[in-house]
């Protein structure tokens, strides 16, 4: 089985519009929303879910009132600052309580017990050219690398089941957790950057991380019209990285009127120039051997 992976290294770079293309090029596709923290592509492809199931993303402690006796024992042992005393009383902070269990082993009245975190969600569901597994890290929450391997598990099991040959990744920005975890175990990686020089930068640190798994990486400039200087730079460096630049995609308005209409620029328009050249990509990159 094939998995291709869609990254940048910031955001706003054209990523999520290009894995959507991508996902709405051929019938019985299986594609792996992997930005749990800030996902979209959703929003596009407009799924019917007919899976819903929690993410235990960890604990927090709660203190039963109605027994505390307020000696402060857990306040004095707390690493993390999230207990103190409110009027007199005992209060925890749930952003900044981690979650660790020592207050509860501490607490003399056993008035603490933890509580899991279970706001946040994955889902699978039916959009109109195959299947979309996503997820949502509710506000506050972590360990959203764990949250993209169930998502990622979730694709490959779905694929096996659909007889998909291929998944396409929309993976998180940036070279975090999330992007590691989205990384391991590709077979391919595509890095979208635009004309700036973080958005250079920024493709240089990912594709550095990318090196170390060892998997075959391809470069595409978003927006490349916008500064031609600076996607000359980079190709330039990308050739000398022997890093193959497999497509240029020009600023264009209709991508956004698009996506306001739920659809990717391939639906929308799909004898246009840049649909053009976004199909070439996709042939050449699933077709990679």
């Amino acid at each position: 089985m094939t998995e291709i992976a869609v990254l940048s290294g910031k955001g706003g770079t054209g990523k999520t519009c290009l894995s959507a293309a991508f996902a709405t090029i051929n019938k019985n596709m299986v594609v792996a929303d992997c930005d749990v923290d800030t996902a979209n592509l959703h929003l596009i492809l407009q799924p019917e879910d007919y899976i819903e199931e929690k993410f235990v993303t960890g604990q927090k402690a709660v203190i039963n009132f109605s027994t505390c006796t307020n000696c402060g024992l857990c306040v004095n042992y707390c690493r993390f600052d999230a207990m103190a005393f409110v009027k007199g009383k005992v209060v925890i902070s749930e952003t900044s309580c981690d979650g660790c269990k020592l207050c509860a082993r501490v607490c003399a009245s056993q008035s603490i017990t933890m509580v899991e975190n279970d706001k946040s969600r994955w889902y699978v569901g039916n959009y109109r050219n195959g299947k979309l597994i996503h997820a949502r890290l509710a506000p506050g929450e972590e360990n959203s690398g764990k949250l993209v391997n169930v998502v990622r598990e979730q694709a490959r099991r779905v694929a096996k089941e659909t007889g998909c040959e291929a998944i396409v990744i929309d993976g998180p920005p940036g070279t975090g957790c999330p992007v590691i975890s989205s990384v391991t175990g590709a077979n391919r990686v595509v890095v979208v950057t635009e004309p700036s020089n973080s958005g250079f930068h920024d493709m240089k640190r990912l594709l550095e991380l990318v090196a170390n798994f060892n998997i075959k990486a391809f470069v595409v400039i978003n927006k490349y019209d916008l500064n031609k200087d600076v996607t000359a730079s980079i190709e330039t460096w990308c050739n000398q990285q022997n890093i193959p630049v497999v497509g240029k995609l020009i600023f264009y308005e209709p991508v956004v009127h698009a996506m306001v209409r739920c659809k990717s620029i391939i639906e929308y328009l799909p004898d246009s120039e840049i649909s053009k050249e976004i199909y070439r990509i996709f042939d050449i990159i699933f077709n990679q051997n």
